[in-house]
């Protein structure tokens, strides 16, 4: 995306008045501005590149600083201590646990929140329009986006009449799409369980669950330990032939039947616009929460056909996207 296409898309109509912020970080590089990043990987790089194209080069007029947890709730919290310590001048987090961590440790450092649940629910701001305190960004929750990967499941499967979500308690907006789904399978006609997995640990009980009980369809969360099994996840799925709901394109890329969610790499790029607002002189609190603009449909035809499934034609010209 060219650079006036970014800002467009971001709102960007301050932007006049960042060139001569990029000159003066040129000028003094002992002064660039720091960010924080919990959990690095490839999620970052929509973010990275957005600030690249608007004129933060890593070295040059900005600096990351990188802290692991790997989604432990215990490391979570060091690793949001140990760059609140530093300081950075702007925390990023990624998903519900992180961000409550970061706000235990800091309240005076900018934290840029991305692909949050329901961030009013997790106690991370007071509201989407006006969020108070030292933290902003994005949430990817609709109100309906759980009725709706139910409602799709039914449309993708006609016969199915039990579903399972794989969810994590440990992570308050989880909760939030379970009780969508809870609320709306019985209008579906389907009965509704969940089965928990609270670490990378407990995915071997909660795999033993779902192979006993074999659910119709298994819906997953982004939770970002989830996240990080998602490999081991697809594989399960698929030795076991078992369709799952995803909620990023990435997922049906890999391996999952399908996907239904917000565009995931357009809101790590938003980051790079709350980042850029802060480091302007904008206060968090001032910066209203974003919330999704689209969500895809994805469905992978050779996945469907290892597991069993027909995918019907109207589904196909339906789809944002088919993997063949």
């Amino acid at each position: 995306m060219k650079r006036r296409e970014f800002i467009a898309l971001l709102g960007g109509a301050a932007a006049p008045a960042f060139v001569p912020h990029i000159a003066r970080a040129q000028q003094r590089p002992s002064k660039i501005p720091r960010i924080g990043i919990i959990d690095d990987g490839p999620i970052w790089e929509p973010f990275r590149q957005a600030l690249r194209e608007i004129g933060f080069v890593d070295g040059q007029t900005i600096a990351f600083e990188y802290r692991r947890a790997n989604g432990n709730p215990g490391r979570l919290s060091e690793a949001a201590a140990d760059l609140a310590r530093l300081p950075v001048d702007v925390i990023m987090t990624y998903g519900t646990p992180a961000s409550r961590a970061a706000k235990a440790a800091t309240s005076t450092i900018p934290i840029v929140m991305v692909l949050v649940g329901d961030p009013v629910r997790a106690g991370l701001v007071q509201s989407l329009a006006r969020p108070g305190g030292n933290i902003t960004g994005n949430s990817i929750i609709s109100q309906d986006l759980g009725p709706k990967r139910l409602q799709l499941v039914k449309e993708i499967i006609p016969s199915a009449a039990r579903v399972a979500l794989l969810w994590n308690p440990d992570n308050v907006s989880s909760s939030v799409l379970l009780e969508q789904m809870r609320d709306a399978a019985p209008g579906l006609g389907l009965a509704f369980t969940a089965v928990e997995a609270r670490s990378a640990d407990a995915f071997a009980g909660a795999f033993a669950i779902l192979a006993r009980e074999r659910p119709d369809a298994v819906m997953l969360t982004s939770d970002p330990i989830h996240h990080s099994q998602m490999p081991r996840i697809i594989d399960f799925l698929a030795q076991n032939r078992l369709p799952g709901m995803f909620q990023t394109r990435e997922d049906a890329e890999a391996g999952g039947l399908m996907s239904y969610g917000a565009v995931y790499p357009e809101l790590m790029r938003q980051g790079a616009f709350f980042v850029q607002k802060i480091l302007q002189g904008t206060k968090p609190a001032d910066i209203p929460v974003q919330t999704p603009q689209r969500f895809e449909l994805v469905v992978n035809l050779k996945t469907a056909k290892a597991i069993g499934v027909t995918i019907s034609e109207q589904v196909v010209l339906r789809a944002d996207a088919v993997i063949e």
